[in-house]
């Protein structure tokens, strides 16, 4: 058992969301993303986030989020908020990526030693 979890300590989660985007859905997925992203840091429990381009590789992934939060008892309610925003704009994520053509590949994420532990 680790040091951290002798103690008790919370791990952070981490959020890591990969997009395949067309480019002809680049600028309404980038809106979409900083728009989730502001409701995202509203939330308690949330630490940081990253939002990446690709811009050199072989990788199919072109966009990538990364969002840390506090620990994993954060996640639910950050989804609820998600999801109160998608209906407060009746947004169905899912198709939207569907009609867009972007292809998701979402997990989430602990330190590999918090995992471990």
């Amino acid at each position: 058992m680790s040091s951290n979890a002798k103690a008790g300590v919370v791990a952070p989660l981490y959020r890591i969301n990969k997009f395949v985007v067309p480019t002809a859905a680049r600028a309404q997925f980038v809106e979409l993303v900083e728009k989730t992203l502001e409701v995202i840091r509203s939330q308690d429990g949330y630490v940081e986030d990253l939002f990446l381009e690709q811009h050199a590789g072989p990788g199919k992934f072109n966009f990538c989020t990364m969002i840390e939060f506090a620990s994993e008892e954060f996640a639910p309610k950050v989804a609820a908020a998600i999801g109160e925003f998608d209906r407060s704009l009746n947004l169905d994520r899912a198709a939207l990526m569907e009609k867009l053509g972007i292809q998701t590949d979402s997990a989430s994420y602990k330190s590999f030693e918090a995992a471990s532990a």
